[in-house]
């Protein structure tokens, strides 16, 4: 196994796609100097030439993987691959003894989560699910406020997170693990799992394909209803044909604690708390999320400690993805059983970075028609 450097933890970037680009290479020069980018791996040669230029960075293609996670010269992979691929490039690095921060969600299917968890167990490395909101200031401040019953007991969750996807993207592609519940609705369902503290016990959804020639594959709109313990609910509605929407409600039995934007990880987070005819709004300025979870997984490898959010927790999202998915299909409730108990984020989670600085990209688009 590859020693992590006395100095650094040295990342490589696995897929350099629109949110590598954007968010996460911009995002190590936020961190601390714990923290190298060490390599980027890509199958593109414009890509590899122009940000392996950029960032200073030796860039590899995908064929070189195995030699990069073998070579010595890196110790963790973030990869930011299309869902489908998760399964593979985590359990390549971790026959490597490379620890793995994945993005969202953990994988498309479960047994490929349950893989994917297991390889890293095995292997004694560490693997991270990218819930960035994890250490989000507004997102955290919502699960004190909401434990400290100011809007009383919550009792109910409802929450939209929609937005217009191009044709040609990847999230509308269901061999590379696209769908709306999938890309965007998991923020909502891993929201209310850490605002209620609990996980769900049967769900109820639907979907729509509409008419538009994008969602031949793949869902235009999901909605989920989630029975949790102590007679408590939480609806969700995702989707990439209809404008751009990112907010929750959580309705108590004394008041509404209200977030808008509450998924974004560009902008500032809003959020609005109503009890009777008091209303406090208070604005959580952008922040740099990504570097903020890079930096806590650094220290996570290092201190040889379990993150959270940790693969397991990845693997209980994906495990309600496909009791989701099998309700739509079979339009019938499903029950969810045997879901693992898992650590939850805390408020002294949060992690202040400054926002990263604008990236021009190389051979990249937003997915979003609405910028």
């Amino acid at each position: 196994m590859p020693q992590t450097s006395k100095r650094k933890v040295r990342f490589a970037v696995v897929g350099l796609g629109h949110f590598a680009q954007a968010a996460i290479l911009p995002a190590f020069a936020n961190t601390s100097q714990a923290v190298e980018l060490a390599a980027l791996v890509t199958g593109d040669k414009v890509k590899a030439t122009k940000l392996g230029r950029k960032y200073k960075t030796p860039a590899v293609n995908y064929d070189e993987y195995d030699s990069l996670c073998s070579s010595g010269d890196i110790d963790a992979v973030y990869i930011a691959l299309p869902n489908s691929q998760h399964c593979e490039y985590t359990e390549r690095a971790a026959h490597s003894g490379i620890h793995v921060l994945c993005e969202k969600p953990l994988a498309y299917s479960v047994d490929d989560a349950e893989r994917m968890v297991a390889a890293c167990e095995a292997a004694n490395v560490r693997l991270m699910t990218a819930y960035r909101l994890h250490f989000e200031a507004g997102n955290l401040q919502a699960i004190k406020s909401i434990q400290s019953g100011e809007i009383g007991e919550a009792r109910l969750f409802v929450s939209v997170h929609t937005m217009q996807v191009d044709p040609d993207n990847i999230r509308v592609d269901s061999s590379l693990g696209g769908g709306p519940v999938e890309d965007i609705g998991i923020y909502c369902l891993n929201a209310a799992r850490y605002i209620f503290r609990a996980e769900p016990e049967e769900v109820t959804a639907f979907s729509i394909y509409g008419s538009d020639a994008r969602f031949q594959e793949v869902p235009e709109s999901v909605s989920a209803t989630l029975r949790f313990p102590d007679d408590r609910l939480a609806t969700f509605l995702c989707g990439f044909g209809e404008a751009k929407v990112s907010e929750y409600r959580i309705i108590g039995t004394k008041g509404v604690l209200k977030m808008d934007p509450a998924f974004t990880w560009q902008g500032d987070i809003t959020r609005t708390i109503s009890v009777g005819k008091n209303e406090r709004t208070k604005t959580f300025k952008h922040r740099d999320q990504v570097a903020a979870e890079i930096d806590y997984f650094a220290k996570c490898i290092v201190g040889e400690t379990e993150p959270e959010p940790s693969g397991i927790e990845g693997l209980i999202d994906v495990k309600i993805i496909d009791a989701i998915r099998a309700s739509y299909r079979t339009q019938k409730s499903v029950r969810i059983k045997g879901l693992p108990s898992e650590r939850r984020p805390k408020p002294s989670q949060s992690i202040r970075k400054k926002p990263p600085l604008k990236s021009e990209l190389v051979k990249a688009s937003p997915p979003a028609k609405d910028r």
